[in-house]
């Protein structure tokens, strides 16, 4: 008599590979940058800071690339004018938030970038978010809502949280755009006319924004040249890692970045009030549900093996 087939035991594994370690010390490193910034904001305008430190990190990553940019071609260059634009009007008004807000509060309204990723495509795209990105959409509002502080049954928010919303949305644009773009390009090319074209829009923006020009600062300097430098890194590590790593497990990994950017905020005196903080663990969540697939369980046939389907190159 033979014995029936055994189904497999799900396990989970907490070990993490060298790649996933990376992505969590760079994720690590983008939560300590919120409060980096937020100090600046003392010396010098958003604008003028997000150009300096995106000209830093353009002529990092254009030396490493020199070689390559000869061959720059018409559509690499629309791909990076086009997703430079987005990197300014999300760092621009993230770090205008940074002068009236937390640098906590900033980073977990920033992480709504993750819903709004599936949201945006249902609304330009007409691309239905399935149940898990749309149960992370509900979550992200609510946690929102008790982020922003409400009072008596109505939503008030502050300039800064307004902006910083806006900021989150115009990273999900960018997003979006990497994606449409994703195997077409040359990424050493296209990563230096964005960050490039960042850097001169924000500049550019100083004049009818109004923003005066700072005086000379050490602490805006070396800023400026840490973020620039910190970005090019962030930037080849991603590639080097999101290799082996899954685009699910990736996306996972930098739900952590508020997390990270809370502890920091906290250390350096910040304190959010229990409704926020509930606000922020929701937004949190909304981060991780919103990237979760739902997959149906598969009987195991005699005879036959379980195979995994790798996932693709991710987009982000």
């Amino acid at each position: 008599m033979t014995q029936p087939a055994r189904q497999p035991r799900p396990s989970v594994s907490f070990r993490l590979s060298k790649a996933e370690l990376v992505l969590v010390f760079i994720t690590m490193l983008w939560g300590g940058t919120f409060l980096l910034v937020h100090n600046v904001m003392t010396v010098s305008g958003p604008m003028f800071f997000v150009g300096l430190r995106f000209a830093a990190a353009a002529l990092f990553v254009g030396i490493v690339s020199a070689r390559a940019l000869q061959g720059l071609t018409l559509t690499e260059l629309k791909a990076g004018v086009v997703i430079g634009v987005s990197i300014m009007l999300g760092y621009g008004l993230q770090t205008m938030g940074l002068q009236t807000i937390s640098s906590s509060q900033s980073a977990f309204i920033t992480a709504l970038y993750v819903p709004f990723v599936p949201l945006l495509q249902w609304l330009v795209l007409g691309r239905r978010p399935g149940l898990m990105p749309s149960l992370g959409i509900c979550l992200a509002f609510v946690g929102l809502m008790l982020l922003a502080g409400p009072e008596g049954g109505a939503l008030h928010f502050s300039e800064g949280e307004l902006v910083t919303l806006v900021s989150a949305v115009a990273i999900a644009v960018e997003i979006i755009l990497i994606s449409r773009y994703a195997g077409k390009v040359d990424v050493r090319r296209v990563t230096v006319v964005q960050l490039a074209t960042a850097s001169a829009l924000s500049f550019l923006m100083i004049v009818p924004t109004g923003e005066a020009l700072p005086d000379f600062s050490w602490l805006l300097l070396s800023s400026a040249i840490g973020l620039g430098a910190m970005s090019a890194v962030i930037q080849v590590a991603m590639n080097w890692a999101q290799k082996s790593v899954s685009p699910t497990r990736a996306t996972l990994i930098y739900a952590g970045e508020p997390v990270w950017a809370g502890i920091v905020g906290r250390l350096a005196g910040e304190r959010l009030p229990g409704v926020a903080l509930l606000g922020a663990l929701l937004i949190v969540a909304a981060v991780v549900v919103s990237e979760l697939k739902v997959r149906r369980n598969k009987e195991m046939l005699p005879g036959l093996e379980a195979t995994d389907a790798r996932e693709g190159e991710p987009g982000r």
